[in-house]
């Protein structure tokens, strides 16, 4: 299969169907590529506050709500793309009020035929915790494609192994991203690297990149599209597959075949997936050692 990934610009949004137009040149282009996977970065949705005017797309609680309302429609949009051109679509992530509590940090995954689900973000960072509010989501999920299993950790989700172990059936997981500085962009980067020497899979890193002076949630964003597999048979010595160009707009892209996963997990070099519980009597026999 072809992945695409994204580095993702917000645009200012005069009309809804300035939105619906600049989607379908992404996915249009990805597709024209031959990919057969996309995926858009972590709050990537947020561009559709400005369809409410600045004041709403510069508040960070009326900006959440803008965005959540228009969530119905634009999950509507993605199903139509995803069938039209007939991949699968992992869409930008949104803050999302999903009942009573507070709003939830949701990446919206589409398939082909028109199905939908959806995957929340597990781990708030501080921003998310102590500014914005949002809240945890619903749990885990994997999503058994004709593409492979799939898994989905925003952002900071990659940085926690036990995450990453959860999901360690996955053939790939994506990692939607949103990242203020370099040292944000890095630190998800070395997660998802992390998630794929340790499950010995793939994954799959989405950018938000640009600076947008209307909000005060995205309003600086570093990175660009990365591809990672293990360093091992079948893959690079730097399990780099394909990146993107820091800060640049638009896809990266790589093939990835699932017979050269099944075959690291069953002879690489090493076997990380399958020796993960080994570490158990290790670390419960820790003792101080006084020099």
């Amino acid at each position: 299969m072809k992945i695409a990934t994204a580095a993702y610009d917000l645009d200012w949004l005069d009309s809804w169907t300035q939105y619906e137009d600049k989607l379908d040149r992404w996915v249009s282009e990805a597709t024209g590529q031959g990919a057969e996977l996309l995926v858009f970065p972590e709050y990537g949705a947020m561009e559709l506050s400005t369809l409410d005017g600045a004041e709403v797309a510069g508040d960070l609680e009326r900006s959440i709500r803008a965005v959540s309302d228009r969530m119905e429609v634009a999950q509507a949009l993605h199903q139509r793309l995803a069938q039209a051109y007939n991949a699968y679509i992992l869409g930008a992530s949104a803050p999302v009020v999903d009942g009573p509590g507070r709003p939830v940090n949701r990446a919206a995954f589409y398939s082909p035929d028109g199905q939908k689900d959806h995957q929340d973000k597990q781990i708030m960072t501080r921003f998310e915790r102590e500014d914005w509010d949002i809240a945890p989501g619903g749990p885990l999920k994997l999503f058994d494609t004709a593409l492979g299993k799939i898994g989905v950790l925003i952002c900071y989700d990659s940085e926690f192994p036990l995450l990453g172990r959860a999901l360690q059936d996955a053939d790939l997981i994506l990692v939607p991203s949103c990242t203020e500085a370099l040292a944000g962009y890095w630190r998800v980067r070395i997660g998802a690297m992390s998630r794929a020497l340790e499950n010995q899979c793939v994954t799959v890193m989405a950018s938000l990149v640009g600076n947008n002076d209307w909000s005060e949630a995205v309003d600086m964003n570093t990175g660009t599209g990365g591809i990672f597999g293990p360093p091992d048979k079948g893959f690079p010595p730097t399990g780099v597959l394909s990146e993107g160009t820091l800060n640049q707009p638009g896809w990266t892209y790589a093939d990835i075949d699932l017979s050269t996963i099944a075959e690291v997990r069953a002879d690489g070099h090493v076997l990380n997936r399958t020796h993960w519980e080994e570490q158990s009597s290790r670390v419960n026999s820790v003792t101080i050692s006084p020099l």
